[in-house]
């Protein structure tokens, strides 16, 4: 993520960021709401056909329930990969013709990954990268693409690098502080990147959510400690 921009086929998404019980207070609750939401959609806002898809249901559509009027649901990832294919048709045929375009390769990544379809969205940010391995926001998106599968070593590990490139990048060490958080259980290095990101950036538009994530963070890694003692 540049700063503007989300088991191998986990059914819910959602899963993926539970809440430990060393962790489970509201307003940690309401602040992954908030962060999460920012930074794990990315580099870049998703492909706006591929946003309204996958937010907004015609009626008629099988996500919609019984009647038309009732709350519309969102789509199932069966539904999302059709949106997403259908969508990408141009892209790839762009691609047949000039396979080591970057750029292109980056923007299907986008595409895949707004659906959740998390491992065709990594294979084309993991081509992209060979061409373009400075692109720090692709990365990132590659990143949270593996920790969606489960990879949390192979995400930390592109996260590392991209930091390489760009220590102070703003979406690298957000991700990076709560996928060691959630990942690894790594309360000190969470908010060490986070405390690196509000150094680097004192006016990040999310810095009082973070300000929030650190401190409980660090409140509930001290009692864990406390009970251990």
């Amino acid at each position: 993520m540049s700063g503007s921009s989300d088991s191998s086929k986990p059914s819910d998404v959602k899963a993926i960021w539970k809440i430990g019980p060393v962790i489970a207070m509201p307003v940690v609750c309401l602040v992954i709401g908030l962060v999460v939401g920012y930074l794990l959609r990315g580099s870049a806002p998703a492909p706006t056909a591929v946003q309204a898809a996958v937010t907004d249901v015609p009626p008629g559509h099988p996500a919609m329930p019984a009647g038309g009027n009732a709350q519309p649901q969102k789509p199932t990832l069966e539904q999302m990969k059709h949106m997403a294919d259908k969508q990408a048709e141009p892209l790839l045929a762009k691609l047949k013709a000039d396979p080591n375009n970057a750029e292109l390769l980056n923007e299907a990544g986008k595409l895949y990954r707004a659906t959740h379809q998390f491992q065709e969205a990594a294979s084309y940010y993991q081509k992209s990268l060979e061409i373009d391995p400075r692109n720090v926001g692709a990365r990132t998106d590659l990143a949270s693409c593996l920790y969606y599968q489960g990879d949390v070593d192979g995400a930390l590990a592109q996260l590392d690098k991209s930091l390489t490139y760009d220590p102070k990048h703003a979406g690298t060490l957000l991700n990076l502080g709560l996928i060691r958080w959630q990942g690894k259980k790594d309360a000190t290095g969470a908010v060490t990147a986070w405390k690196t990101l509000l150094k680097y950036h004192p006016d990040f538009k999310d810095k009082a959510s973070v300000e929030k994530l650190i401190a409980e963070v660090q409140t509930n890694a001290g009692k864990k400690l406390a009970q251990n003692e």
